[in-house]
């Protein structure tokens, strides 16, 4: 338990009530919205989005690539709204990702996919916002207020909202069971504090998170919310890409922290975890493969798929304590509003 109880801490322990809110009052929307998808039928699709909730939009293109087969690009919002260009978006998807509905480049990038022949989604936390008016469709994260300036149950439900989408077009009866059982799973994983990566992290200035697939969009998260909340230098890498360069500045007991689903990238992901542990690192790992690198106790969801959205659920139990333990106070980091607006 934190010396200080903060917002942050409040809405993390929130996350499992708020994915069970979105479950029951956005399922007649979801299924809209995923039959719209489905006879779509796209041959690609595009996500525009920033900062936490573009990290959303990685898992999103991780998780349909892999489960529908159907590609998905990142697209900047500069392009519609500082370049002033259109795309050839016909046949397509766009899904826009937004907490507050309210940054300019992100709805004019949304409103140019849709007039450009793309169907259109945007996943917000305000139903009412100026993206919800400009898309085909408005998935209601059903969050409830979020006042800590780090985004929690906002980033949990987007999440959620994202491989839902997915799991009703694709009709996966596996995938939609393990996202019923969500609200019962995070309740474990928020109580999960690693408290031993609290430990080691002390007072280094840096560290790395890695990841693997639909795991990697949870280590960019992981890193941003170092540097939004405990202003630690964190970098977020592949591990089939911390080999080739980064891994020269790891010193003895540098941190680093491995967050793996039990998917299909677990045992590579394992390798490298273990080899940058021999180099002197102080690596932890979410996986009991490991031989080197200390093993991280992760709850698992019943689908490897949904597992990234258990793991990011324990992280932010961990890094909301090991802010308040280097002095500092999660729910306003200095230099951040709650909303960015960029144009």
């Amino acid at each position: 338990m934190s010396k200080l109880e903060t917002q942050m801490r409040r809405e993390v322990l929130e996350i499992p009530t708020a994915v069970d809110r979105l479950l029951t009052n956005g399922a007649s929307e979801m299924a809209r919205a995923a039959d719209a998808l489905r006879q779509r039928d796209p041959n690609f699709m595009i996500s525009v989005a920033r900062g936490s909730s573009d990290h959303v939009a990685t898992y999103f293109k991780y998780a349909s690539e892999l489960l529908l087969g159907i590609p998905v690009a990142s697209v900047g919002p500069s392009v519609a709204s500082v370049y002033e260009r259109k795309l050839n978006l016909a046949g397509s998807a766009c899904v826009s990702v937004s907490q507050s509905g309210k940054s300019p480049d992100i709805v004019e990038m949304a409103r140019m996919a849709q007039t450009c022949g793309a169907l259109s989604f945007a996943m917000t936390n305000d139903a009412t916002s100026p993206l919800a008016n400009v898309n085909d469709h408005t998935l209601d994260l059903h969050a409830g207020p979020e006042l800590s300036v780090a985004a929690t149950k906002t980033f949990v439900t987007s999440a959620v909202s994202a491989i839902w989408l997915l799991a009703e077009t694709a009709k996966d009866d596996a995938l939609l069971n393990a996202i019923k059982g969500l609200p019962e799973v995070l309740a474990h994983a928020v109580d999960n504090t690693w408290p031993e990566v609290a430990a080691k992290i002390g007072s280094r200035t840096s560290l790395f998170c890695l990841g693997r697939g639909p795991a990697y969009a949870i280590s960019n998260e992981a890193a941003l919310k170092f540097k939004e909340t405990c202003q630690l230098h964190a970098e977020s890498y592949s591990s089939a890409e911390v080999l080739h360069g980064p891994v020269s500045i790891v010193d003895a007991g540098f941190p680093v922290i491995a967050l793996t689903a039990k998917d299909a990238a677990e045992d590579v992901l394992v390798q490298v975890a273990d080899e940058v542990a021999a180099k002197g690192a102080s690596v932890f790992v979410t996986s009991s493969k490991a031989r080197r690198a200390q093993v991280l106790p992760a709850v698992r969801t019943g689908h490897p798929l949904t597992d990234p959205i258990a793991l990011i659920a324990s992280f932010y139990a961990m890094v909301e304590t090991v802010a308040v333990a280097r002095g500092m106070n999660p729910d306003t980091p200095r230099h951040l509003n709650k909303v960015t607006e960029t144009v």
